[in-house]
């Protein structure tokens, strides 16, 4: 494997953010279980050890909250730009250590960024549509997905997220009782490779996700 070039953003997390990172798994959970409450289906599909890159579909503001609290290891999330210009959650996102996207142009800072979390064995995910959908309909699947697969040559496991609109429906913020019906699928992982075949690989995503979603 190719020695990683170096990132603009940092890659650990701080000694402190450590320290009371269970205490915000905790909390959360406790929230996702009297807003939800959320089950989580497949859970032992998710490697535990190597790079991963999690893909799943977009409903909710809600969707990465329910995305972490599904897989036991952390995630660095991939998140649109905008979230990073509103002081509010910026610095939390930071301290997650999630990082920016420019979305609607090839953004190869956030890419080359993933593969790099990728090949040291981290956790990466995205929302391969590359926004909400307003109507729970899947959107296209956009091609960053598979330059970050095929290039990161590691597992992928797609992900079908249902019922978190009900949470934080589209256009609102502010968070809501879903009484059940919220939960995550997790897919069987998928071996990719620069061999694999950009299209045929986008393809198998959006079946994946609909199959996951029940569509």
């Amino acid at each position: 494997m190719s020695k990683p070039s170096e990132s603009p953003w940092p890659i650990e997390l701080s000694p402190s953010f450590r320290f009371f990172r269970p205490l915000i798994i905790a909390l959360g959970s406790i929230l996702l279980f009297l807003l939800g409450p959320v089950r989580v289906r497949g859970k032992s599909n998710i490697p535990r050890t190597g790079g991963v890159l999690l893909l799943l579909n977009h409903i909710s503001d809600v969707d990465p909250v329910v995305t972490q609290y599904a897989c036991r290891r952390h995630v660095y999330f991939i998140s649109k730009s905008e979230l990073f210009e509103m002081p509010s959650i910026s610095w939390f996102l930071r301290m997650w250590r999630s990082f920016p996207i420019r979305r609607n142009e090839p953004d190869r800072t956030a890419l080359k960024h993933a593969i790099r979390l990728l090949e040291l064995g981290h956790v990466v995910c995205l929302y391969p549509e590359g926004q909400l959908s307003a109507d729970g309909e899947l959107l296209e699947i956009l091609p960053g997905a598979a330059l970050i697969a095929r290039s990161a040559g590691v597992p992928v496991v797609c992900g079908g997220i249902v019922g978190t609109s009900k949470i934080i429906p589209y256009g609102t913020v502010i968070p809501r009782p879903a009484l059940g019906g919220v939960r995550v699928t997790w897919g069987q992982p998928r071996s990719v490779s620069k061999a694999d075949e950009a299209t045929e690989f986008t393809s198998w995503v959006r079946s994946e996700l609909l199959r996951l979603t029940d569509r």
